[in-house]
């Protein structure tokens, strides 16, 4: 299969450049018009049967090439409310109306532009070498994996309905690791998430009478206080857990005590068990500061979203291994642990019933990370995924991502 790789060098100037444009023009989630446009363009170039529009922004490419296995490759393509501050001569300028209808910047600080350019050099060398496999590909480029909404959309548009099924599902995230490498895990490789959104209903008052009010941004504040012994006195210390509050909402004048506090909070688990066990500690939390204060009412408690455990299938996982190891050599291939971030992914194989693998393969360059690494400076020097200052080096990490992809993907297709 040599001879499929041996394309990579001429592609890769104008794939570095559809980068380049795709990481300054970053879109929100179902915002990616701009992008999905992009990539419908190129894929009908490449001669893919194309379907735009597939959960809402999302792009579906299907290449079948004779009888065979169908396998399925995907990448996100939605970008995070985040200003730039990586000082790169293509960092983004663009800002969006979000959700809640404010204006905010955008960025691509998680890396998903690197993601679609890198299945779009995947899809470029599988089509241009059809005569050194057989059988189908799918091309999925999906949008609001940020959202945690994107995989669902994309599903309940009938993606495994309306496109051939996979025997497969092949995904990757790029990292704050070294270019050039690439690592996995077989079963649970990222953790579940729960957004949930906490209101805390006060009685609002002057701020020169507080004896006359209930005060909801001091309710806020022991919660967030007491949300921090969820994780260092409910479960085990073995047992990865993360509580973070992201954000509180309370109040438009310093001198009012406002009625209500609203805090965004986000849970991170590693077992259905646990994830139980954090949402109920924190409801009961939350319950007793309202009584503890007096409050006129009970909290609201709301889900926003929740994500399951992405978990690669044991033996899929080894095969995809194998075939990286094959193709890269036995030191470019590294084995991880589960990772407490949180993806969308796995509702994708869940979905479909069928194995699916995720590995991620590192962005930043080497020489930095090796010199941040043995002065004990990595939480200092090297930013990580959703840092403003967060992003790959090209080389070699897209030509990494491409071949990552292809080589994975070939463990299951025939060759000719």
């Amino acid at each position: 299969m040599s001879v499929l790789f041996d394309r990579l060098d001429g592609l890769l100037p104008d794939l570095e450049s559809v980068y380049r444009d795709l990481h300054a023009h970053p879109e929100l989630a179902f915002q990616e018009k701009r992008t999905a446009a992009v990539v419908a363009g190129l894929l009908t170039e490449q001669g893919w049967d194309v379907t735009s529009g597939v959960g809402r922004t999302g792009v579906v490419g299907v290449l079948r090439n004779g009888a065979g296995p169908v396998v399925m490759l995907r990448a996100d393509m939605d970008a995070l409310p985040v200003e730039e501050h990586t000082g790169l001569p293509y960092a983004s300028t663009e800002t969006a109306i979000d959700e809640s209808g404010e204006k905010v910047p955008v960025m691509h600080a998680c890396g998903h532009d690197m993601h679609v350019a890198a299945l779009l050099g995947a899809c470029a060398l599988l089509a241009g070498a059809r005569d050194t496999w057989h059988g189908t590909v799918v091309a999925v480029f999906q949008p609001g994996e940020e959202s945690g909404f994107g995989a669902r959309a994309m599903v309940r548009d009938g993606l495994f309905e309306r496109f051939p099924k996979p025997e497969v599902i092949l995904g990757q995230h790029v990292g704050p690791g070294p270019a050039g490498l690439v690592a996995t895990c077989p079963g649970t490789v990222m953790g579940g998430t729960d957004s949930i959104r906490i209101r805390l209903f006060g009685r609002g008052g002057h701020g020169s009478k507080p004896e006359s009010a209930v005060d909801p941004v001091v309710m806020a504040a022991s919660v967030v206080t007491r949300l921090q012994t969820v994780v260092s006195r409910t479960v085990a210390a073995s047992e990865p857990v993360v509580v973070t509050v992201g954000s509180i909402r309370a109040g438009t004048t310093a001198a009012t005590i406002p009625d209500e506090a609203e805090l965004a909070v986000n849970i991170r688990t590693s077992s259905a068990a646990t994830r139980d066990l954090v949402l109920a500690t924190v409801e009961r939390l939350v319950k007793a500061e309202v009584l503890a204060a007096g409050a006129p009412r009970d909290a609201e408690i709301t889900s926003v979203c929740s994500l399951p455990n992405t978990v690669n299938d044991p033996a899929a996982t080894e095969r995809v291994a194998d075939a990286h190891r094959a193709h890269f050599g036995e030191g470019a291939v590294i084995p991880v642990g589960p990772n407490s971030a949180s993806e969308d992914f796995g509702l994708l194989a869940s979905a479909a019933q069928v194995p699916a693998v995720f590995w991620f393969f590192g962005g930043l360059d080497a020489e930095e990370y090796t010199k941040a690494f043995l002065a004990g400076r990595i939480a200092e020097d090297i930013p990580q995924n959703h840092s403003s200052h967060f992003a790959p080096v090209v080389r070699p990490t897209l030509a990494t991502g491409v071949r990552a992809l292809v080589s994975a993907a070939l463990a299951w297709m025939e060759p000719r």
